[in-house]
């Protein structure tokens, strides 16, 4: 059987559902990204457990890429991340700086990103070690307000206490090309630039990438994009498909019209139905907003959930299936080629980030590199 080299595919499961993830398509994604923006360097946001499907190999395959700076989100994701790269990739962690932790990050190699002028006294009063350092440019959520901007840059003898390693902000519509707020945090930004000591610069992360090379800066610094996930809302998807999420069928039964299924009794039978019980819930990452609104697959048929997603386990009406596609030990296609991310979000009411990030931590996991063998 030859396999298309840069398709996951699933494996044996057992009794657990299996999260499988294409090392290649995440190679592919990277030289994409890299395409994109060819006179930026292209970090990689790995945060969340490399946005839920699975750090340690990902972040192997990118240091084989060539990846030299990620990005996490805590001090513990980046001692974790620092024990798998070692040195010297770059490891800038976006949620600043804890209270007390300056010698934790020394201790690691990792680098904070100071988003406040208590953080920059405080990383400043440790020593003179590289830094990031946030500008809130319209997002308001992190980063120094004018105010801090303004204060940071009349503080000549702090600014000579540190050393700056790169200024970054975040842009709240990188997704929504046309969207007028991200020209004006591209103007902010450069404003703020013209204040501060030239340092390297970072404002697009994965749906900045595609507004072109004015975004670009020094450096870009991708997530979604890197693991398939669609970084434009109004677009193609420019990135391939990463992961591939399957469950098992425990059972079958048939219900008579009128019976219901599940909590609730919200899925009432219009017909004679045939149902599929499947070994997988909410406890997994499947949103319980998708009860009677998901769709999953058997081979090539749409099998519709029936009632409410429960905890553990999942119904589907599978009545289209043919009988001999379907019974104990089925293979069920919850994400994959037939129904993505955004599908799956887009049902669900919720954007393709919380699909990813909240797999959970039950499944079997399987990263199958370039010559189609287990690394996990």
């Amino acid at each position: 059987m030859t396999v298309p080299a840069e398709d996951p595919i699933p494996a044996p499961s057992g009794d657990r559902p299996v999260l499988t993830v294409s090392l290649p398509a995440v190679a592919s994604n990277w030289r994409t990204l890299r395409e994109a923006a060819p006179h930026a360097e292209v970090a990689a946001v790995v945060k969340a457990d490399a946005y839920g499907i699975g750090l340690p190999p990902i972040a192997a395959k990118l240091k084989t890429l060539g990846c030299a700076t990620f990005f996490v989100a805590t001090l513990d994701e980046g001692r974790s991340l620092r024990s798998l790269v070692g040195a010297p990739p770059r490891i800038f962690v976006l949620n600043g700086l804890p209270p007390g932790a300056a010698g934790a990050f020394a201790a690691h190699a990792l680098t904070p990103v100071l988003g406040c002028l208590a953080e920059i006294r405080e990383w400043a009063d440790a020593g003179r070690r590289p830094a990031a350092v946030h500008i809130d440019t319209g997002m308001s959520r992190a980063g120094l307000s004018p105010d801090e901007l303004a204060a940071l840059a009349g503080d000549t003898a702090l600014l000579a206490r540190l050393d700056i390693a790169l200024i970054l902000s975040h842009l709240a519509c990188g997704d929504e090309a046309a969207h007028p707020a991200n020209r004006t945090q591209l103007s902010r930004f450069k404003a703020a630039l013209a204040r501060l000591p030239a340092a390297p610069a970072s404002l697009a992360a994965s749906g900045g990438v595609f507004l072109g090379p004015e975004y670009h800066f020094d450096l870009v610094r991708p997530g979604i994009a890197l693991y398939g996930g669609n970084p434009l809302t109004a677009a193609p998807n420019p990135v391939r498909s990463t992961v591939m999420l399957t469950a098992d069928v425990l059972g079958v039964r048939t219900i008579a019209c009128g019976e219901t299924a599940g909590y609730g009794g919200t899925f009432a039978a219009t017909r004679e139905t045939r149902l599929a019980v499947c070994n997988i819930g909410y406890a997994d990452g499947i949103p319980r907003a998708l009860s009677n609104r998901g769709v999953a697959y058997i081979g090539e048929t749409p099998c519709p959930y029936a009632g409410r997603v429960s905890m553990d386990l999942l119904t589907l009406d599978v009545t289209a299936v043919p009988s001999h596609a379907i019974g104990r030990g089925a293979q069920v296609e919850i994400i994959g080629p037939h129904m993505s991310l955004e599908d799956m979000a887009a049902r669900a009411g919720t954007v393709n980030y919380e699909i990813l990030t909240g797999l959970g931590n039950r499944f079997t996991r399987v990263a199958l590199d370039s010559h189609w063998t287990r690394v996990v």
